[in-house]
């Protein structure tokens, strides 16, 4: 490849050219007569079809006008045709702009690919140190990422709930699902700190409390292995935050993973069947969150240094009330982040947040594909 946009990129070209392969096989497998009998093959094929059909649209597109620039610079530098040279010539720069900006579109779609495949995904918010407080803090992180949900149109679900004495949570589990909701939410991922007088303050003192916030996407189809001897679970009575919708029946599910001492209690259907099935899930993606975590901790070091590990002790943010600010400390910065209006950001308007991280994010997975290679 010639142009300009390749030439730092040739990592992601190959990793383009393979997802083309692919989408081909995965088009002969849909014509396939052995194929398209099996109802489950077919829905499992076409979905990876489409989840890569925007990228590699865009990869052809940028193929075709590729071919067009070397065409022009050919024509270009033809001395045997001087008015058809002049004429290529003229019409060389657009089209090399042209083939910039397609670049510059199919990289940022390639980028997105991988976390818009997440269909949906648990969030986990819960208080840390500070007793009272952080669970009110807890509970304030509830409501900016719910206001936030709502506001893009993506569907959230209460799936557990642990109300604190003076308000708010000790942890609240929800369940996420919208397109593009995860690339936009999956860097909150770690520790919050908030610095405020609290409601429960009598002497107008300013404390620092912390929560911390978890994002596990929905892993329907990895095998995790689980001994089913390492497995407690029975059902429980449900109910919704503040105490509503309380069944009288059992429709809850609760589990217990006893190896690692996770459990889970999901309340959110009123059919057991469908808690079972969603507390079953949230365990394996988070035993397979973990097990990913071991084995990525030294290849992805970079950028988990850049963006943070996402580990629940681990400070990525602070909300200062008395200077109506929000910093992020993986973004750059003065004071060690970047800062936002605080106030905007508790009402649930986080896309400037959300876009300057994944803007970050995708900076740093180039430069790893370029040092991959």
């Amino acid at each position: 490849m010639s142009s300009e946009p390749n030439q730092p990129a040739s990592p992601l070209l190959r990793r383009l050219q393979e997802m083309s392969r692919r989408h081909q096989e995965l088009a002969a497998l849909l014509n396939d007569p052995t194929v398209v009998t099996d109802h489950q093959k077919v829905a499992r094929i076409s979905k990876e079809s489409g989840q890569l059909e925007a990228v590699v649209s865009r990869y052809e597109r940028f193929l075709k006008s590729e071919q067009s620039v070397r065409e022009l610079t050919e024509m270009a530098a033809n001395r045997d045709d001087p008015a058809m040279a002049e004429m290529a010539a003229s019409e060389l720069e657009s089209a090399q702009a042209a083939v910039k900006a397609q670049w510059d579109e199919l990289r940022e779609e390639f980028l997105a690919a991988e976390d818009n495949a997440v269909d949906a995904f648990f969030m986990e918010v819960r208080a840390g140190t500070g007793g009272d407080e952080a669970g009110i803090f807890a509970g304030n992180l509830f409501e900016m990422y719910r206001k936030y949900i709502q506001t893009r149109g993506w569907k959230i679900e209460v799936s557990d709930f642990s109300p604190s004495e003076r308000g708010g949570f000790k942890e609240i589990i929800v369940y996420v699902r919208g397109n593009g909701a995860y690339r936009h939410l999956r860097f909150e991922a770690g520790g919050h700190r908030v610095q405020r007088v609290p409601e429960t303050e009598s002497q107008g003192r300013i404390h620092t409390s912390a929560a911390t916030v978890a994002v596990l996407p929905e892993l329907p189809d990895v095998k995790i292995e689980i001994n089913p001897k390492d497995i407690e679970e029975s059902g429980c009575r449900g109910g919704g935050p503040g105490g509503q919708n309380v069944n009288k029946v059992e429709t809850g599910w609760r589990i217990l993973h006893k190896p690692s001492g996770l459990w889970f209690k999901m309340t959110e259907h009123k059919s057991q069947t469908q808690n079972k099935e969603r507390a079953w899930s949230l365990l394996r993606s988070t035993l397979h969150d973990r097990e990913q975590a071991k084995q990525h901790a030294a290849v992805t070091g970079a950028r988990r240094a850049m963006m943070g590990s996402g580990d629940r002790s681990e400070r990525v943010r602070t909300y200062n009330f008395p200077q109506n600010r929000c910093t992020d400390h993986r973004l750059s910065g003065e004071d060690g982040g970047k800062n936002f209006n605080l106030e905007r950001i508790m009402a649930g308007e986080l896309d400037s947040l959300a876009l300057a991280l994944i803007e970050r994010d995708n900076q740093d997975r180039l430069d790893n594909a370029e040092k991959a290679m």
